[in-house]
């Protein structure tokens, strides 16, 4: 397993930027160069022995010398962005509380918000810890929205990104 300290006979990390670069030069790899690279969802992995290591948990043990006992969230939902002040522990349920955006199918503009095509009303969900709970049925889009924002606060607490 990965420690802190083999961790840091490899990289340097830049607490202004979040970044890691490699102390020596390897195939590929000059020395200085920032390490990893984005996964495709705004996240960072670096390789390190033919294992794979997400960015911002090697952030974690490199400052505070273990590995997260749990998930870590990164406050400002910005997934690249790894700078320590920005990550915090958190469990899946909180960590599901900072999505930003609504998903890329939603049509009415909000988090949890849907159209009730039948009736013409607006319905509102969220999810917690896996499951779906049912909000309630309201007249526009802005009232579902609502209630989600306050079922989310609510379920998330200080985790819930109300942006």
């Amino acid at each position: 397993m990965l420690t802190a300290e083999k961790l840091r006979t490899l990289l340097v990390y830049e607490n202004d930027t979040g970044d890691f670069r490699w102390i020596k030069a390897v195939p590929k790899r000059p020395a200085g160069s920032i390490a990893g690279t984005d996964k495709g969802n705004g996240y960072r992995a670096i390789s390190i022995g033919g294992k794979l290591y997400l960015s911002h948990r090697l952030a974690w043990l490199y400052v505070y010398g273990a590995w997260p006992s749990n998930n870590i969230d990164h406050i400002n939902g910005d997934p690249g962005d790894n700078r320590i002040p920005n990550l915090r522990e958190c469990n899946q349920v909180q960590n599901s509380g900072n999505w930003k955006k609504a998903h890329k199918r939603n049509k009415s503009g909000y988090r949890g918000v849907y159209r009730i095509s039948h009736t013409g009303k607006w319905g509102a969900t969220i999810q917690i810890g896996g499951r779906s709970k049912y909000l309630g049925c309201f007249a526009s889009p802005e009232q579902a929205s609502i209630a989600y924002r306050q079922a989310a606060f609510a379920y998330f607490g200080e985790f819930f990104n109300a942006d």
